[in-house]
């Protein structure tokens, strides 16, 4: 897979079929419609491509980012795209509706389908629509395609759920809608030493400004370093029972099994299963037999069939 982070003409001799969105999460409805842009592409001979766009770091535009570019990327590369057109939100957030079509879409892409959602909005202040889109199109020859909203227990599926899911510890909710485990993918950063003093060494992952964190509390992970894949237990919050100083929030797992050196790695982390909320312990001990707990569960988490 391919990428064009600026505005600029993709050089090829074929025309697009391009999918259009932000694509955070990259959820079962956003799989819809970048599948089906892969699967036109195929027969028609055209090359598929996504058009998504960059926030700056921190941005809360679209809410708090579900996954990191990369992560993003790679499971949109899963769904058979050859081109990820991805320039920064400035670049292109005054043109009109109909500078999008003219300029980006037929001029830049030389698209001749392009898909998208049933609430897709585009153009300086949302203001072209789905409507608008066909008719702009059209007139060029360029084939629509929407596909209907994803559902998940009745109720469509979007970003918006997802958050909420993760805020509320509801992983099954959470990967039923995104069609894969959540997981994060952030680089490991020097802790204290205090798991490894307290028998259980950790690795420490901080969740960037601007990335929706989960339910604060213990969880059953896997982690994969190197390509091989570890059972975890990972404390999500505070670390309310030594934290003194008011640090923010971090992502501490113990990996059973490992005993390398994760540091400046970026170790991909599964969230498995939500044990119970993060709690102060009156004792070093009683953290050491929380973690140890938590550890057990996930031993028979992945004993269990399947798994």
């Amino acid at each position: 897979m391919q990428y064009l982070n600026t505005l600029a003409p993709l050089a090829h001799g074929r025309g697009t079929a391009v999918a259009l969105g932000f694509f955070d999460g990259v959820h079962t409805g956003h799989r819809a419609v970048i599948g089906a842009a892969a699967q036109y592409a195929a027969a028609h001979g055209l090359i598929p491509a996504v058009f998504t766009f960059a926030l700056p770091a921190g941005s809360a535009i679209k809410g708090g980012r579900i996954f990191s570019q990369a992560e993003k990327h790679r499971r949109i590369g899963q769904l058979g795209i050859e081109w990820v057109l991805e320039p920064p939100f400035e670049e292109f957030r005054a043109l009109s509706p109909e500078q999008f079509v003219t300029q980006v879409l037929l001029g830049l892409y030389h698209a001749k389908a392009v898909f998208c959602g049933q609430n897709f909005t585009f153009g300086k202040n949302k203001a072209g629509n789905v409507a608008l889109l066909r008719r702009l199109c059209g007139a060029a020859g360029v084939t629509v395609c929407t596909l209907p909203t994803a559902l998940h227990e009745g109720a469509p599926v979007s970003s918006t759920r997802i958050r909420a899911a993760l805020c509320g510890g509801d992983l099954p909710g959470a990967n039923a809608m995104l069609g894969q485990p959540y997981r994060i993918d952030f680089a490991v950063r020097r802790g204290h030493g205090l798991g490894r003093t307290l028998g259980f060494p950790t690795i420490n992952q901080v969740f960037p400004a601007g990335f929706q964190m989960p339910r604060y509390g213990i969880y059953i992970t896997r982690v994969c370093i190197e390509g091989a894949w570890y059972p975890g237990a990972t404390g999500l919050g505070t670390r309310p029972t030594v934290n003194t100083t008011g640090e923010g929030p971090t992502c501490e797992t113990f990996i059973q099994n490992f005993s390398g050196d994760a540091y400046g790695e970026n170790p991909v982390l599964e969230f498995c299963q939500y044990l119970c909320p993060s709690r102060r312990f009156d004792s070093l001990e009683g953290l050491r037999a929380c973690v140890q707990d938590a550890a057990a569960q996930a031993r028979r988490y992945f004993a269990g069939p399947g798994r």
